[in-house]
């Protein structure tokens, strides 16, 4: 039996999303170019209804390729508009209100963490996942570095999986080296100066390569 860990999947992460159609025509291109488990949604601002009316006109072509689409909105906006899970950047106080309104096999995942005690918590609550490196509110970054070391302690030690957000193509070598169960490719995956079936071609070989050092299957 092999004692190798799973091999690291993709996670795509929407630019905020007025149109469902054209970002629908974007993902089918990205899941053209590799291996891709999850979506996560970014919905541009709206009311309740129309959140979730974009929701449900994305949901079923996303999970018809076998794809997770996860939401970033409430939980009524997720389970109402058909999506396989949320999540969550409001605080570890909004995990239980999630866990609450969702039925138990949606997923709950949670970014936004500010700290290693943040995480714990969040695991110790149940999450599904946790995510390191995203935007943080105001669009600023955290350092690379500082998102390597988390992921890769993360990995080490904790059996809730753990995204590595990466927020250009470039970090994607060092992002895949944490051993992180997931890499999010962020928004600028979708510029229109990219071509996106190549670039989640790339970050799948860099994946497998990986995953051959490594022994993975």
């Amino acid at each position: 039996m092999s004692t190798q860990p799973p091999r690291t999947r993709l996670m795509l992460v929407t630019p905020p999303v007025l149109d469902p159609g054209a970002i629908s025509f974007r993902l089918m291109q990205a899941f053209a170019g590799g291996d891709v488990a999850a979506v996560l949604l970014r919905l541009a601002p709206g009311d309740e209804r129309s959140l979730t009316e974009r929701v449900k006109a994305l949901a079923p072509s996303v999970q018809a390729q076998n794809v997770a689409l996860v939401v970033e909105a409430s939980a009524q906006v997720a389970s109402r508009g058909g999506a396989d899970g949320v999540h969550i950047t409001e605080g570890i106080e909004a995990i239980a209100e999630a866990r609450s309104s969702l039925r138990q096999e949606r997923i709950i995942g949670v970014g936004g963490l500010r700290s290693r005690h943040d995480a714990m918590d969040a695991g110790e609550a149940g999450v599904d996942y946790v995510m390191f490196g995203e935007p943080r509110p105001d669009g600023s970054l955290p350092p690379l570095p500082a998102v390597v070391e988390r992921a890769s302690w993360w990995a080490e030690i904790f059996e809730t999986p753990c995204i590595a957000y990466a927020p250009d193509a470039a970090s994607v070598p060092a992002l895949v080296e944490t051993g992180a169960e997931f890499l999010a490719l962020g928004e600028w995956l979708f510029g229109d100066d990219v071509d996106i079936r190549a670039a989640v071609g790339a970050a799948d070989a860099a994946i497998t390569e990986f995953a051959a050092r490594k022994g993975t299957r």
